[in-house]
């Protein structure tokens, strides 16, 4: 368990967890996030390389291409997601990299095959689709704002290996370590009590 900021998993878990309560909204983050990570880096596919394996020998030319896989924004981000996971969580967090590969590897495919004038298109609908229904399940059913509103960065980082944890944990019970969720609890607990004591001084 890391304990200190960035590598805190009980911070970030506690503070995305205390916008995600309600079991609908929940499942409805559960079918939405990782598809939106996936066409994210469909679209991501199509910025230039950062790096050219080609002209420095180690890949022969036109390798990565022919199989739709380049070394760009979206492979590095995939890599930055797949580290720091990894470094929240050993277990988890390394399947949660798998999948982080598994979708750019699946989305560069995709993108390869759709061609930019189609897969713009694609992506521009799965993403209208998918953050309509995860605004939806938190203005009708967790009547609270989502957690990018408040933390962006933290939101759009988070938000993949939190519904990872979730779905491992309703599934096979799985936490990090020993007393995970119920510190994790407690912590999104004295959070909500805040925000309700902070909504009645201003209503007082």
């Amino acid at each position: 368990m890391c304990e200190a900021g960035l590598f805190d998993l009980e911070k970030h878990f506690a503070f995305y967890g205390a916008y995600h309560k309600n079991p609908i909204n929940v499942l409805i983050h559960t079918l939405f996030v990782w598809p939106i990570v996936f066409f994210t880096l469909v679209i991501l596919h199509f910025v230039p390389p950062l790096l050219n394996l080609s002209h420095i020998g180690f890949i022969p030319s036109g390798f990565l291409d022919d199989r739709g896989l380049v070394l760009n924004l979206g492979f590095f981000l995939t890599i930055v997601y797949a580290l720091f996971y990894i470094c929240l969580d050993k277990k988890a967090g390394s399947l949660a990299a798998l999948l982080c590969l598994a979708c750019w590897v699946g989305g560069s495919s995709l993108a390869a095959r759709l061609g930019f004038s189609l897969a713009w298109k694609v992506v521009l609908a799965a993403q209208l689709f998918c953050w309509t229904g995860q605004f939806l399940g938190h203005g009708l059913f967790e009547k609270r704002a989502p957690a990018l509103l408040d933390n962006l960065v933290q939101a759009f980082v988070m938000a993949p290996l939190f519904v990872l944890l979730e779905v491992l944990q309703t599934c096979c019970g799985y936490e990090p370590y020993p007393g995970f969720h119920a510190s994790v609890k407690a912590k999104i607990e004295a959070e909500l009590k805040e925000l309700e004591d902070r909504k009645q001084k201003k209503i007082s």
